[in-house]
């Protein structure tokens, strides 16, 4: 019925009245600070969003996508070789591009290879979406990293010593994805 960002619209409207209203608790003082926090933070996040699509137009610019995804398919290994670059190749595309772009410009030309090694595209799809996942919160680059740092007020250097082994669990669920695919294609 709405989007989540009408949703979330909703949602402020209705605490307001909820506070104005029924508990009559609310201090009209707190709404402006509240207003300059909220569109402090949003900037900060539009503009890491927007160093990221910079970065992912710089690449497309460069042609370097088709040189990654050629050096890529000569790997050796094989498929699961494969696997494990792309995996490399997809967490840093991940901390330093948005997903989507890195999706745009590297899936029309490493989907047809995953297929012509005897990955399955879901199969290949989910490696790759949970790399990009992995990148995006991976430092010293990683966009969400930052974001959910500035949204929690915790200072980066801070926030390290909790994300590494969160990360390593990650890391180790995503190998074993690569290397079972009957995880991601099992119950098609």
């Amino acid at each position: 019925m709405a989007t989540a960002t009408e949703v979330s619209t909703i949602g402020i409207v209705y605490a307001v009245l909820v506070g104005l209203l029924v508990y009559r608790r609310f201090d009209w003082r707190a709404v402006y600070p509240a207003l300059v926090k909220t569109a402090t933070l949003s900037g900060a996040i539009l503009f890491i969003i927007g160093a990221a699509t910079a970065m992912a137009w710089a690449l497309t610019q460069s042609s370097l996508s088709h040189a990654l995804a050629a050096a890529m398919i000569a790997v050796p290994g094989g498929k699961f070789g494969f696997l494990m670059i792309s995996i490399v190749v997809f967490v840093v595309l991940g901390s330093i591009l948005e997903g989507l772009p890195a999706m745009v410009l590297f899936g029309p030309l490493l989907f047809p290879a995953a297929k012509a090694l005897g990955v399955h595209e879901v199969h290949y799809a989910m490696v790759i979406i949970l790399a990009m996942g992995i990148g995006l919160f991976a430092p010293p680059f990683g966009l969400g990293y930052y974001a959910a740092c500035s949204i929690g007020q915790v200072n980066p250097n801070a926030g390290l010593t909790r994300i590494w082994p969160y990360l390593g669990a990650l890391v180790l669920g995503l190998v074993l994805v690569a290397r079972v695919p009957w995880l991601s294609v099992g119950l098609l």
